[in-house]
């Protein structure tokens, strides 16, 4: 028996009618006679007769039948016309199956098409008022409806063996993971860890933790090719920013040899970086909308696809408007302004990036792609700016274990034996801003202290990556327009022609002097500007500031005292130790630091209270991350417990060998000895 005609007769003999089944199909069946009822009722004029239940309800009947064969066919069509035939079918597929199935009822009257559009979105809008009420989401509808669609699909491959499929948490800490399990926000993950079939830990990301330094390790073991989330490259004369897609290429084209943990026929889905991918969705530094992917395509042509994602954006919005207001109302500290383009962005970001993403990977697995890696940036971009451990924050956390669980589930039905690792990046810490705690941002401190000119090139939010990744093909402008003019302003790239260029990523900043070429030694910059250093050490708010000397040496300083430090150990220092507030590994973190490419002339730390856990950090974010202090250099790594995992710290590379050295075991990849020349090359 062939291997599709095997997995038809296991869907078949594993269906059992149930009371539960029931119960879906007519609240199925409910939800959308009341929604059409109600809809057809606010429509000006009479259009449903007085016999109008029986008439709903054989358009209900009728509406299900008609999208069942019209569908396959909108996917098809979206699948040939890419972007814009994903943008058009996600905005009309709902009205050209109302308006089939309008004149298949006579006993309905005519509706004009104008009005047929109105009245599809609204019976959408009403829908998910309803399955909300029901059960506080309409996210299992949807993700069933997804399911399903991949089952399909997966009913038409020939394909069977292992596979492996990554899921990253952005931002997500390990013992916030933990936290998370104790409260009982992830109870699929945690039932999970519970019965022994995967286990937790914790893999400590150095500096800079942030999404570019921690991806290019886990996707392409490169360790030292990133300082920061934005940097200024003097070679190239300007500031490259991870949230830029064309600055994200450049990026990766630098770092990549290759052979990166996706090269043997994998998929990169809504990533930074493509881990040298064959197949790369939403990937920022091969960005574009994938509107020729099936999986986005079906997204778009599906009942809860487009529409659900359109109207749960608009819930976000009011959402946010409210949990903003709330905390203005409570004087929650510390807390940064949550208006503007963030609105916005939240909804892009946890509703429709998170819905494309979703429907990809599960076209993916369907078809049988070796490995998968997909980044979900829920949790991080709300962190941001609600905090860390705040209440909306942590609800992004039930969401992302819904989708866990289906992917799951989905990995049963379909025909490689996907295992299942989840990841993260990197973790946040909360804290006041730096503007906030000294009334100016670093950029202006270092102009008071140099007395010339300087600029704050990419002082931008990271947040902006989202919108940047889901209009770089020039599809999505009008979502583009609504996004701050300041802080797209602070996007463009810069030219470097200030004395000092101040470069923030979180809380962290790496100062350049742009006219002189290569790294600078600490000797050269005072040189150049004696009252940098001097002025920079005295700043309140400013924890750590780090040179390197002309013979190698690091120094790390602040205003109550400085070491100077190599790798055999700690050569001088006087007074209070800089280090000491960011435990015991810190001095080995920026040793590694000092390393990487592109690292500043002069680097600075947000200032950090243990007695808080609070840092500093250098953009108006609460949460935030690219330092030390706290748990943001704290990551997650959840696996298989069949996996051989060594005991002990692991780093972000010993997470990369493991993976590949996974996919060796599993004949995904072909073993290979890496020569010398690779090694330089990816930055090792």
């Amino acid at each position: 028996m062939s291997r599709r005609s095997t997995l038809a007769a296991r869907q078949i003999t594993r269906f059992r009618p149930s009371v539960a089944w029931l119960r879906g199909v007519l609240r199925s069946f409910l939800v959308s006679f009341l929604a059409l009822a109600l809809t057809l009722w606010l429509v000006p004029g009479q259009q449903v007769p007085e016999d109008g239940t029986v008439s709903v309800a054989s358009l209900v009947v009728v509406v299900l039948l008609v999208g069942a064969l019209l569908r396959p066919l909108l996917t098809r069509l979206t699948v040939i016309t890419g972007v814009f035939g994903l943008l058009l079918t996600g905005f009309l597929a709902q009205s050209l199956v109302l308006g089939v199935a309008l004149a298949l009822v006579p006993s309905i009257e005519p509706i004009d098409f104008p009005e047929i559009v109105v009245v599809a979105w609204l019976v959408a809008v009403v829908a998910a008022v309803l399955n909300w009420t029901v059960d506080a989401s309409s996210e299992e509808v949807h993700l069933g409806q997804v399911l399903g669609r991949a089952v399909r699909t997966a009913r038409r491959t020939d394909v069977s063996g292992p596979g492996l499929l990554v899921v990253q948490l952005d931002g997500v800490a390990e013992p916030l993971l933990r936290q998370a399990a104790a409260s009982g926000a992830i109870p699929f993950l945690t039932r999970t860890l519970r019965s022994g079939s995967h286990r937790l830990r914790g893999w400590h990301t150095g500096v800079p933790s942030t999404t570019p330094a921690g991806q290019a390790v886990l996707l392409h073991g490169a360790e030292l090719a990133i300082p920061a989330f934005r940097w200024y490259d003097k070679t190239r004369g300007r500031v490259l920013q991870c949230s830029r897609p064309a600055d994200a290429a450049e990026a990766e084209a630098d770092l990549s040899d290759g052979r990166g943990l996706l090269a043997d026929g994998g998929a990169s889905v809504a990533n930074l970086f493509s881990g040298d991918a064959p197949l790369r969705a939403l990937t920022m530094s091969h960005a574009r909308l994938p509107g020729s992917e099936p999986g986005a395509a079906q997204f778009a042509a599906s009942r809860s696809g487009f529409v659900r994602s359109v109207v749960l954006f608009a819930g976000q919005i009011v959402a946010e408007w409210y949990q903003g207001r709330r905390q203005r109302y409570r004087d929650v500290l510390p807390r940064v302004h949550r208006g503007g383009s963030f609105v916005f962005l939240r909804g892009l970001t946890t509703v429709v990036l998170k819905d494309l993403s979703v429907a990809i990977v599960a076209e993916q697995m369907a078809r049988g792609v070796p490995v998968v890696y997909v980044d979900f940036v829920d949790y991080d971009e709300v962190a941001h700016h609600a905090g860390p451990t705040r209440p909306e924050t942590m609800r992004t956390l039930e969401s992302l274990d819904r989708v866990l669980q289906f992917f799951a589930e989905l990995a049963g039905e379909v025909g490689r034996d996907y295992e299942i690792a989840v990841v993260s990046d990197h973790g946040q810490t909360q804290g006041s801003t730096y503007l906030q705690l000294s009334g100016r941002s670093l950029a202006d401190a270092v102009r008071d202290i140099v007395e010339c000119e300087v600029d704050a090139g990419g002082e931008s939010a990271e947040v902006m990556g989202p919108a940047n990744l889901l209009t770089a093909s020039g599809a999505a402008q009008p979502v583009r327009r609504l996004i701050d003019r300041r802080t797209r302003q602070a996007d463009a790239p810069q030219d470097g022609q200030a004395a000092v260029q101040v470069v923030a990523s979180g809380s962290i900043a790496h100062l350049y002097l742009p006219d002189r070429p290569g790294r600078l030694t600490r000797e050269d910059v005072d040189a150049a500007l004696p009252t940098l250093l001097p002025g920079l050490r005295d700043l309140e708010h400013v924890g750590v500031v780090l040179t390197r000397r002309a013979d190698g040496a690091v120094v790390v300083e602040n205003a109550h005292g400085h070491r100077v430090l190599s790798a055999a150990g700690e050569l001088d220092g006087e007074g209070a130790d800089p280090l000491a507030p960011y435990g015991d590994g810190a001095a080995a973190d920026l040793l590694l630091l000092d390393t990487r490419r592109h690292v500043g002339d002069v680097v600075v730390l947000g200032r950090y209270d243990p007695s808080l856990g609070e840092v500093a950090a250098f953009e108006e974010l609460v949460g935030s991350h690219g330092g030390l202090g706290g748990w943001q250099t704290e990551a997650l790594l959840v696996h298989p417990a069949g996996w051989s995992v060594p005991d002990g710290p692991l780093t972000g590379l010993d997470v990369h060998r493991l993976l590949v050295g996974r996919l060796v075991e599993l004949g995904l990849r072909r073993s290979e000895p890496v020569t010398s020349d690779e090694l330089v090359g990816s930055g090792r």
